[in-house]
């Protein structure tokens, strides 16, 4: 990971709020790196609000002896509206009001994407144990601007998408629901799944619908469904819960079953054409960023044959190629990445409301 510079040493309650895990750690910063020294898991639905496990987390990070906290950073998905996060994949939401007054830390309440992007920014180009550089076909990756706009892309469960705009030596970070745009559709086959998204959903389905865990599914029912003799790994899948059909569809396409190798192209060139979009509209000469596991957990799929960067990298007009050409595309590969960009947003934020508290 990259150093800090200019930021006090401090420690951070770092906490990442998805819809299985509450994710909480505590770390320290010292002299410019991040290091996480304490950490635990709780279910997200097993527990009434996220006070409880948080109360239980200090309790447990004190009695082991890890140095108390001076903030409190918290990532969920969803809308952040004031100091609140209404939670789109749990029972509950997050009141970073509420957290402040109950265990007196200074708190800061962001978008999991956000978080993310946070999170990205402390990430090393050059090692390859966190990004993995997708080049264009018969090039080589593309450098990323230092100082320039970076988008954060993430296929998981859903699509997520963050952007960070660079001015001046100011960072801003912003979340997005650019998950929901519309599905790019680049020939007859996926303009024809997307008439079969469109009778499911009863309206023009977004690009998450066809970019994520749920979108490999839809892809491979939408294959499945038009297979006269479909195979033995392709009659299970189908006797599956749908939850379970996107790691099954991997997995035979690794054992090269053709239909789910079908399926996964077709997911692969779909998040393509998404991550291309995105770049002709933010111009992100810091990079375009793959986070969320499904990427990282089939690499071979998104370069075998440059199949991402072929499809990234067509456009309808030249100068739309050119963009695509001089925009770095990386694979984020650290699964740790929500956690320390909690805590990269808990320090840059403290620094920029007046020091920290």
């Amino acid at each position: 990971m990259h150093t800090v510079a200019n930021m006090r040493d401090t420690t951070i309650l770092a906490v990442d709020v998805g819809g299985t895990n509450i994710s909480c750690a505590i770390v320290e910063f010292r002299s410019g790196r991040f290091a996480k020294c304490f950490e635990r898991r709780y279910g997200t639905r097993s527990e009434p609000s996220l006070l409880v496990p948080l109360g239980r987390f200090i309790e447990e990070a004190s009695a082991a002896g890890v140095s108390q906290p001076h903030l409190l950073c918290v990532s969920g998905a969803g809308p952040v509206v004031g100091r609140s996060i209404q939670l789109t994949n749990a029972p509950w939401g997050i009141d970073g009001a509420e957290l402040e007054r109950r265990f007196g830390l200074g708190t800061y309440v962001i978008n999991d994407f956000s978080a993310i992007a946070w999170g990205v920014m402390l990430l090393d180009p050059q090692n390859a144990d966190e990004l993995v550089p997708l080049a264009n076909p018969g090039g080589k990756p593309v450098v990323p601007d230092h100082e320039g706009p970076m988008v954060v892309l993430g296929a998981g469960t859903g699509l997520g998408f963050g952007f960070v705009m660079r001015d001046d030596g100011v960072i801003r970070v912003y979340p997005s629901e650019g998950g929901h745009i519309s599905l790019p559709v680049y020939n007859d086959e996926t303009r024809a799944l997307s008439r079969w998204l469109e009778d499911a959903y009863g309206f023009a389905a977004g690009v998450e619908a066809g970019v994520s865990g749920q979108g490999i599914g839809h892809i491979f029912a939408f294959l499945a469904a038009r297979e006269s003799f479909p195979s033995a790994s392709v009659r299970t899948i189908l006797e599956a819960a749908e939850q379970d059909r996107p790691a099954m569809v991997a997995k035979a396409a690794t054992e090269a079953d053709p239909l789910c190798l079908h399926a996964m192209d077709m997911f692969v060139r779909l998040y393509a054409r998404f991550a291309s979009d995105a770049a002709t509209m933010f111009l992100p000469s810091g990079g375009v960023y793959l986070a969320g596991g499904i990427a990282a957990k089939n690499v071979r799929f998104f370069v075998d044959g440059d199949r991402f960067m072929d499809s990234f990298g067509k456009g309808y007009r030249e100068h739309v190629r050119d963009i695509a050409a001089r925009t770095p595309v990386f694979i984020v590969k650290d699964y740790d990445i929500s956690i320390y960009g909690a805590a990269n947003a808990a320090l840059n934020l403290a620094q920029r409301d007046g020091g920290l508290r």
